[in-house]
């Protein structure tokens, strides 16, 4: 009765199961279930020693007393409380369902000494400062539900699904955005023909457009307007502007699960991420968002060798790649709390921009620059340091 799973009682209780339903009713006031359970223990147990004592002294004699004892206590704990409690344990649904039968009627016959002990062992446990009525605290902390569903043996798409949620309430937008180095746009203040020519080659569902740098967008042009503005007989920047969405700009800090209610609010689908101070850190999608729960979508970017392992069991990282993905990618464990992408740990890590390669350990792992260019890590060489002394 004790070690039945409370969840899925709940879950049998709700298919209206006539067992679970009895169990249910027992297990609602723990103190008065054990006070039956035990007083029909106790008296069994004792009427046995007292039965056992009277034909030993009248068959064997009083010096017969210390090895009946010995050979009724052997018996008790082996039929009467190991063995049973142990099949109990381990199958505590075939044992509570038929013994709430016989528990239920008992609970009544015997409610006045059930009254009586438990009306004396609550008092005795509140002056401890323990309330027998009090309901078991059945709630779950997060990463206690965590451990269960990782423990669950439910395939691992749908766990990973279950967990990604669970990473929404410790990541930020800036945790899964475009870096600003990464967005690719259309500079409204070319020519139309370089517009169109853009336009037409341009695969995302968002295209950014900006005025002279990427610093300076204006707005996004999605694949649905787009198809309209270039099915106009003679489109024009004027006619264009029509068709932009004004941007939604997302402070760096948001956490995900608010900004995929914002998304929902705003009705967008894409934001700019911008600092303290408005200046623009990158992009996020609706889609980036979703990829934490469901896993990766096919990217609306061109596909790119970001991770190339090597002979040696070393990688060939970008630069560019978000510290998150690669941890992800190949269950490492790099420092996440810091900065974002792989380009940006190194340099904070070599405390300067190098101006040639160098060769750096952060914690297990050692790094090596292959291609540094505009002041960012382009290419990087990683191994872990472990796999590096068991290959020597």
């Amino acid at each position: 009765m004790m070690a039945i799973n409370r969840y899925r009682l709940k879950h049998l209780v709700k298919n209206k199961h006539q067992g679970a339903k009895r169990v249910t009713k027992l297990l609602k006031r723990t103190d008065k279930l054990l006070g039956v359970i035990l007083i029909g223990n106790n008296f069994v147990n004792i009427l046995a020693a007292t039965l056992a004592t009277i034909i030993a002294i009248r068959i064997w004699g009083e010096a017969s007393i210390f090895y009946v004892t010995l050979l009724l206590t052997l018996i008790i704990l082996i039929f009467a409380e190991v063995t049973p409690k142990t099949i109990a344990a381990i199958k505590p649904e075939s044992i509570a369902f038929p013994a709430s039968f016989l528990l239920k009627p008992l609970l009544k016959i015997l409610e006045p000494a059930v009254y009586l002990i438990s009306a004396i062992s609550n008092s005795l446990t509140k002056l401890i400062g323990v309330n027998p009525k009090k309901q078991i605290e059945e709630e779950f902390s997060q990463e206690e539900l965590r451990t269960i569903l990782q423990s669950s043996g439910m395939p691992k798409s749908q766990l990973e699904m279950l967990l990604g949620i669970f990473d929404m309430d410790y990541l930020s937008v800036n945790d899964v955005m475009i870096p600003k180095n990464e967005i690719v746009g259309i500079n409204i203040k070319t020519d139309i023909e370089n517009i169109i020519h853009n336009l037409n080659n341009i695969r995302f569902t968002y295209i950014p457009i900006y005025k002279g740098t990427i610093d300076n967008i204006v707005g996004f042009i999605s694949s649905n307007k787009k198809a309209d503005f270039l099915g106009l007989d003679q489109p024009s920047k004027t006619s264009l502007k029509t068709f932009i969405e004004n941007p939604l700009f997302i402070p760096e800090s948001t956490p995900l699960n608010k900004q995929l209610a914002n998304f929902q609010l705003e009705n967008k689908r894409v934001g700019l991420i911008v600092d303290e101070y408005g200046d623009i850190e990158g992009l996020i999608t609706l889609r980036d968002i979703l990829e934490i729960i469901v896993g990766e979508i096919t990217s609306e970017r061109a596909d790119k060798m970001d991770i190339m392992p090597q002979a040696d069991g070393s990688y060939m990282l970008e630069g560019s790649m978000m510290i998150r993905d690669i941890n992800k990618r190949i269950d490492w464990d790099l420092p996440t709390d810091g900065p974002k992408t792989l380009s940006g740990l190194i340099l904070e890590t070599a405390q300067s921009i190098p101006e040639s390669n160098v060769g750096l350990k952060i914690g297990e792992y050692r790094f090596e620059t292959i291609l540094i260019k505009d002041n960012v890590v382009k290419m990087a060489k990683a191994q872990r340091i472990k796999e590096i002394e068991e290959e020597d």
